[in-house]
């Protein structure tokens, strides 16, 4: 099942104590990297997570109740991505077929101006939209579940947050990978931390796998949050905590941010492809947008011909998303501040124009297409991705954030969380690259209460009327090619949910102007033959974390987790 991705295999095998997972058909256990079951699934970042969402979905709850448990769950036990300090977005299908999406993304603070990391000559500040309070927008990740909660939850609110209390406060066994992670942000903690007593994830000595994490500052935030709501985090004590040190480090969240923060309720994306209907997320999510556009030129080149990252498939895919990210670019944004063309976007003629303009015999210079066009900001890497179905048929598809891996990797003196560090995702300057590359455009400059746009792609696709498909993950830019390509992977090569998230990856995004190559997972012979076509080619590591489910043919449901984390699939 796993011979086109040997590399893969074998940090499966180094990094995970996990199950391999099974051909097609085989019905494995869970918690697993692959888990086969009937009725439930859910598929985190994080073993306790994953434990968190069944053990909801078991007592009756729903893939909404499930889903704001594991999202507290996972501000304790994965704080790369930990996200009471972040925000995200939630794509949400009723059994009955209603879908809703729920925007909680941050905001930029009301002092917030489009000059602020510049100096007065006019150059960027490096690091201050990264790096410590200045950088971090107002948090929507509370709101938006408390939300969610209030419009479909079923379970009490205070019996969703008990695990994330429980955990936080009695601690959980870190991760390999997450003592490595830790130990090599020691020194960036303590530099952006003035008091390393606030700081859970500092220790004397080194931490080993296996090591208890208790985070009682954090548990306290939590009981707050579970006794009073949204109040517990917007208001009162966090409040008071958070914006003091704001105004201690020179950040800008004022109560008023606080008080003003909304989540809201979006239209959701919807299109066909094929047999499929998809659902996604739209403005100022661009993955909903450019997925469906990426499907939709799919549509006139013969890709299950061609076959699965074959040199015509992989040339054609590029090509296409070259000119996705070129529309990301120019038009995405803030809704509430920007007008998005999002019909004339998705139009089948404009699509189809973009298609044929596609040679198969080149590649196309990105300078080519747009000579004096300014590519739009990017958010960094380290978000996270889960995918909830419950025994009724409700499903669930949230991904979540703080930017960059521990976000701006200063903690909230008292409260115990990290700050994100979302203002990076604005166009901190015109022509400027961010740190993946991309640089900003007027579109996305910073606005006081505008939120910054996002690649975060989180996914349901019907097939007769019923959930097929959940996915999404995290990767900054590349969330949108990743996600394209695991659903072709299963859409139009038969692939199976697993053999489609554990397949290597590329990716193109206009500029810079290259093929992203996971490294050690495509031929020598196959990178030449992309060369002759006229790519510029580039390896980088492994990167993204899909979780995703599968309705199979025969009704049962296949969860397929990350073998590139620690990400865990349970089910019953």
């Amino acid at each position: 099942m796993y011979k086109h991705y040997p590399l893969l295999a074998l940090l499966f095998v180094l990094f995970t104590c996990t199950t391999k997972p099974q051909p097609k058909g085989v019905s494995t256990g869970c918690l697993e990297k692959t888990c086969l079951r009937q009725e439930a699934m859910v598929v985190t970042a994080h073993p306790e997570a994953s434990r968190v969402g069944v053990e909801v979905l078991r007592r009756g709850g729903t893939a909404l109740d499930a889903a704001i448990a594991v999202q507290f769950a996972l501000a304790v036990v994965y704080p790369n991505a930990g996200n009471i300090g972040g925000g995200g977005f939630l794509v949400y299908r009723q059994q009955t077929g209603e879908a809703y999406t729920l925007d909680f993304r941050e905001k930029a603070p009301l002092a917030a101006s489009p000059t602020m990391y510049l100096d007065e000559t006019g150059e960027v500040i490096p690091n201050r939209s990264i790096r410590g309070h200045l950088a971090a927008g107002v948090p929507g990740s509370v709101e938006g579940m408390w939300r969610a909660h209030e419009r479909f939850g079923s379970l009490p609110w205070e019996e969703l947050l008990a695990p994330a209390v429980q955990l936080a406060e009695k601690g959980f066994a870190i991760t390999e990978r997450q003592a490595r992670e830790f130990n090599q942000n020691r020194a960036d903690f303590l530099e952006l931390n003035a008091d390393p007593a606030q700081v859970a994830l500092l220790k004397e000595g080194s931490w080993q796998k296996g090591d208890q994490l208790v985070q009682p500052l954090l548990a306290a935030t939590l009981q707050r949050i579970q006794q009073q709501g949204r109040d517990g985090f917007y208001k009162g004590e966090t409040a008071r905590l958070l914006v003091a040190d704001m105004q201690a480090n020179g950040g800008l969240i004022t109560e008023e941010d606080l008080d003003r923060y909304e989540a809201v309720w979006r239209e959701p994306l919807t299109g066909r492809f094929g047999a499929y209907r998809i659902i996604g997320m739209g403005p100022p999510s661009s993955g909903g947008l450019a997925l469906l556009q990426l499907l939709k030129m799919s549509e006139h080149f013969p890709l299950q011909q061609w076959g699965h990252q074959s040199v015509r498939s992989m040339h054609a895919m590029a090509e296409m998303e070259r000119r996705v990210y070129l529309d990301r670019s120019r038009h995405l944004a803030d809704p509430d501040f920007w007008e998005v063309p999002v019909a004339r976007l998705l139009d089948s003629l404009y699509l189809l124009r973009k298609a044929q303009a596609i040679s198969l015999e080149g590649a196309t210079p990105s300078h080519a297409l747009a000579p004096d066009a300014v590519p739009a900001a990017l958010e960094q890497e380290e978000t996270t991705h889960f995918s909830i179905v419950d025994a009724r048929g409700n499903a669930v598809s949230l991904t979540t954030t703080l930017n960059g891996s521990y976000g701006a990797k200063t903690f909230v003196k008292g409260a115990g969380f990290l700050l994100n560090n979302e203002m990076d995702d604005f166009s901190i300057k015109p022509g400027h690259p961010n740190m993946y590359g991309i640089i900003g455009s007027q579109a996305n400059a910073i606005a006081p209460g505008k939120r910054m746009l996002s690649s975060m792609t989180p996914t349901i696709i019907e097939k007769g009327g019923e959930v097929y498909m959940v996915v999404g993950t995290p990767g900054g830019s590349t969330i949108i090619t990743s996600v394209y390509q695991a659903v072709l992977g299963v859409l139009v090569h038969d692939m199976s949910m697993t053999e489609a998230v554990w397949a290597g990856r590329f990716h193109h995004q206009w500029l810079p102007d290259e093929i992203q190559l996971e490294s050690g997972q495509f031929s020598a012979e196959l990178q030449d033959s992309l060369r002759s076509l006229g790519h510029t080619l580039r390896e980088r590591p492994a990167y993204g974390r899909i979780n995703a489910i599968l309705r199979r043919t025969n009704g049962q449901l296949e969860g397929a987790a990350d073998p590139r984390g620690d990400d865990i699939a349970a089910g019953y």
